[in-house]
């Protein structure tokens, strides 16, 4: 009734043998005061628009409504700064222009002076707050633009940090096997790690390096990532490269359970950390993952060209680091040896310190529903949840008062288990609200701090992954 927002790609027809043709796309019957926002150029009024292939047309996400929207520049590459042109909007409330302005401008500057490219005209960020998400949460990313679900605008940093940068990673710089996409069936592919999970690498160094998280803020979600892959028992037998070939299977809760699956995104994030630290031990800090993603930009994205999705991968990281890393794909990418987090950490300055000890726990498992809301799955017999009443399927839509976070297991590492949780959920038409006892569980996590007896080198390299330089043979950082 107040919005419409539409994915074309699951609306329109699919022709393979036209798909190159320019398309043309009219929107009808808008509600007076509505208006269309859409990435692609603009027709001859204000509800129709022109791409030049089906391929650009459905990468193209429509927000139609009576949104609000700004648009505003921030500081790109080069000297003077190129400036980028962003627009924003936004359909739901509880936001600032000032507060998602500041805090775009932060992400967008610190990711297009990193890749030292703006392939964009113009950027467009669709935002979804509050009950306009729908009770949940989530992104996708496009060539020009990204959609943006969270149910409120204080989360909205991390999210946005993960989904510009894939406008370079797996929009531009694409593997192979996803290359030219086929809409009729499941695009299998090896590579999500690196075009999902190191995105998430830059997600979190972007925060950091941008300002908007503090240095602790990234050693929590590090120590975080570290001990989530550790919690699931299929880390010892499903590869990060396996993992992304399975990512059909992710609709069904019993593949989500801990000792059936990892997520490509969780340890992708670690593989990215990990090879960052190794490069940069390398060279003595003078080259590091930025430096591989700008060799894959101009070698592949810029040329039009997708990338073998283990030999380039490997081979960008080889001409970076000026040694073979044949071993650690063999092992941490295709394999299954557990990673190396404490010893490459401390080549960094940085200490693991485990903290294994009793935390928090739901009695049930979050699972991702249909639109990316957060489910209930695999609900525990007897837990203080079922006895309140919820169950397996039921949509959450808060906790205490908040929309339900995206990332549920940093909430629980912040709560005692036997404090009490107000969980919102719908089921089916009907919404409620219960309480009830969390529960515990034992887990191994851990805690990053920085050593304070690390090397004049390992500084070097720790300061090198927080503020995203490198050193020149001479000393200077770059």
């Amino acid at each position: 009734a107040s919005h419409a927002f539409i994915n074309l790609a699951t609306i329109l027809f699919y022709v393979p043998a036209r798909r190159g043709e320019e398309a043309r796309i009219a929107f009808s019957g808008l509600r007076e005061g509505w208006s269309v926002a859409v990435a692609l150029r603009p027709g001859e009024n204000s509800t129709t628009f022109v791409a030049p292939g089906y391929d650009a047309l459905v990468d193209a996400p429509v927000e139609i409504g009576d949104f609000q929207q700004f648009r505003f520049e921030a500081p790109g590459p080069g000297s003077p700064p190129r400036p980028v042109k962003i627009r924003v909007v936004i359909h739901g409330d509880g936001w600032t222009q000032e507060r998602i302005t500041g805090s775009l401008k932060k992400i967008v500057s610190t990711e297009t002076q990193l890749m030292r490219d703006v392939p964009f005209d113009e950027f467009l960020f669709l935002y979804h707050f509050g009950p306009a998400a729908g009770g949940g949460g989530g992104g996708m990313e496009h060539s020009n633009s990204t959609a943006i679900h969270t149910g409120s605008a204080g989360t909205f940093e991390g999210v946005t940090a993960h989904e510009f940068f894939h406008l370079w990673n797996v929009k531009r710089i694409r593997p192979r096997t996803l290359e030219p996409v086929d809409y009729t069936k499941e695009n299998w592919t090896r590579a999500l790690w690196f075009a999902e999970g190191v995105t998430s690498t830059y997600g979190s160094y972007t925060l950091v390096r941008g300002g908007l998280w503090s240095r602790e803020q990234f050693y929590a979600d590090l120590a975080g990532q570290i001990s989530e892959l550790e919690s699931r028992p299929a880390r010892l037998w499903k590869s990060a490269e396996e993992a992304s070939l399975d990512a059909w299977f992710e609709k069904y809760s019993p593949y989500r359970r801990p000792e059936y699956s990892i997520s490509y995104y969780n340890k992708g994030q670690l593989l990215g950390v990990l090879l960052d630290i190794l490069i940069r031990d390398a060279t003595d800090n003078r080259a590091g993952l930025d430096d591989v993603l700008r060799d894959l930009n101009e070698k592949f994205a810029k040329r039009g060209r997708p990338y073998d999705e283990t030999k380039d991968l490997r081979a960008a990281v080889e001409r970076a680091a000026g040694k073979s890393f044949g071993e650690f794909f063999v092992k941490y990418v295709s394999g299954t040896d557990e990673l190396p987090c404490k010893d490459v950490l401390a080549r960094a300055g940085l200490r693991l310190k485990p903290l294994g000890q009793l935390r928090a726990d739901f009695g049930f498992t979050v699972s991702r529903g249909p639109d990316a809301v957060s489910v209930v799955s695999l609900m525990e017999s007897g837990s203080g949840a079922e006895k309140a009443g919820i169950r397996d399927g039921d949509v959450l839509m808060e906790l205490d008062g908040a929309p339900f976070p995206r990332n549920p297991g940093t909430w629980l590492r912040e709560h005692q288990p036997g404090a009490t949780a107000r969980v919102k959920v719908r089921r089916g038409s009907t919404e409620r609200e219960v309480a009830f006892a969390l529960g515990q569980r034992q887990e191994s996590s851990y805690r990053i701090e920085d050593d304070e007896n690390a090397s004049e080198k390992e500084r070097r390299i720790r300061e090198g992954l927080i503020k995203g330089i490198t050193n020149s043979p001479s000393g200077a950082g770059r």
